[in-house]
């Protein structure tokens, strides 16, 4: 979605960079691009009607710099008024310093919500919440099922009961919680369509019951204004806290993602992209802004590197490194880490410049498989010294592997490459190499 909205603005900015000037053609011509790029994107009439007015009156009589572009200026206007529509700023989940922490999970069915409430567990666990996870979906087969495979996964308790009473199981986490000392309550509730009366009155039951410190609706962001319709009905039933903008790297058109906040008034507070539990951003509206004009999201890329690496093997690899000693085991470490950040072409649109070669580009994230599946048949002799993989050595890897050998070869190359590469960087020096690259 990110990559599709930000192709068809960079296409549109385009006709106005190089211009001596911003006229009020150019921005009339520009501006009206802009419109059919959001209707087209399923964005609502009335927010796209707005967005475009607003960033008009903003760029009407402003002289351009000399140092700067009227591209330039008029993609800063867009982004400013890209951040006011998603919601100017961060806004957290509410947790409770001490006592218990109620969190409901409500929305459409099949939006996502059992994993989005594995993903929150996850999150909440690592930050040093006691979490307890409960199965209030007693409707879907297989609902519970799921999600005490999520939680055995990140070893989180669920709870559940054998009745198909969702208000006895929302009560009744409560009082379990308490019994073992738990200090945060993730409740699953079941989908619902917001056109289902007895549906959408029970939500608003367990509500009551539970008395929750945030309730977060979570919205499918391939369902386009669908979504908002949605998002409006649940609003007005149980007037929820936030909002969770789930699969937004799916093949959607991002008009919920552009909408939601404007028409519902409320803030989005996650992003769930993926099934891995560990694929869960904080909403951030500029950083989210940034990725839609195609200047990446370098701030995120930087926070999931620094959940994904260890900063004490980042030392030993920096020592590997200056000594030019880095080895194929070294290499699968960097490659699992690598794989926790999520996919690759994820990864690559968060670096400026590259969401639009990424779009159509094929990245396979396989491929990292068959590479670690090449280094985990190695001996620990071939691993650590790559120069006796003589041609019987290959032979047997490939087989171990489940490769060709001409997989095999062509990672050797890489890796003997990349080994040169790193030996340039280690004999001038890390800091002064880096700092002698142009990034511009």
């Amino acid at each position: 979605m990110l990559e599709e909205l930000a192709l068809k603005f960079e296409t549109t900015l385009k006709k106005v960079r190089g211009q001596g000037k911003l006229t009020e053609k150019n921005i009339s011509d520009s501006l009206r691009e802009i419109r059919r790029v959001l209707l087209d994107a399923d964005v609502n009439y009335k927010v796209a009607k707005e967005f475009v007015e607003n960033v008009s009156s903003k760029a009407l009589g402003k002289e351009v710099l000399n140092s700067i572009t009227p591209g330039q200026l008029i993609t800063k206007f867009i982004f400013d008024e890209l951040v006011v529509l998603l919601g100017n700023s961060h806004s957290e989940i509410k947790l409770n310093a001490s006592g218990l922490t109620v969190i409901l999970i409500v929305g459409l069915q099949g939006s996502g919500k059992t994993t989005f409430s594995g993903k929150l567990a996850n999150k909440l666990k690592s930050n040093g919440r006691k979490v307890l996870l409960v199965a209030a979906d007693v409707y879907r087969p297989a609902a519970v099922d799921q999600l005490k495979t999520l939680g055995s996964q990140i070893n989180v308790p669920v709870f559940s009961l054998e009745e198909k009473d969702a208000k006895k199981v929302s009560g009744g986490s409560l009082k379990f919680a308490e019994e073992k000392n738990l200090d945060t309550v993730i409740i699953d509730t079941a989908g619902r369509l917001h056109v289902d009366e007895n549906m959408m009155t029970e939500v608003a039951d367990i509500k009551s019951l539970v008395k929750p410190n945030e309730i977060l609706f979570v919205v499918d962001s391939m369902t386009g204004q669908d979504a908002v319709n949605s998002a409006k009905a649940f609003n007005e039933k149980v007037n929820y806290d936030g909002i969770v903008l789930s699969k937004l790297d799916g093949d959607a058109r991002g008009g919920a993602a552009l909408s939601i906040r404007a028409v519902v008034g409320k803030p989005i507070k996650f992003i769930s992209n993926g099934e891995k539990l560990s694929n869960l951003e904080a909403f951030y509206p500029d950083r989210l802004a940034s990725r839609i004009l195609g200047k990446g999201d370098v701030v995120s890329l930087v926070e999931k590197a620094q959940h994904s690496f260890d900063e004490g093997e980042a030392e030993r690899l920096e020592e590997k490194l200056r000594r030019n000693k880095f080895d194929f085991d070294d290499f699968l470490k960097q490659i699992k880490a690598i794989k926790k950040m999520g996919s690759l072409s994820s990864i690559l649109g968060m670096i400026p410049g590259l969401g639009s070669q990424v779009k159509n580009a094929k990245i396979d994230d396989n491929a990292l498989v068959k590479v670690e599946a090449i280094i985990n048949s190695m001996t620990f002799e071939e691993r650590s010294k790559p120069k006796v993989l003589n041609g019987s050595r290959r032979k047997r890897i490939a087989r171990g592997s489940g490769t060709s050998i001409q997989d095999v070869n062509r990672l050797i190359k890489q890796f003997g490459q990349m080994q040169k590469m790193m030996s340039k960087f280690s004999k001038k020096g890390l800091g002064s190499s880096f700092n002698n690259l142009n990034f511009n």
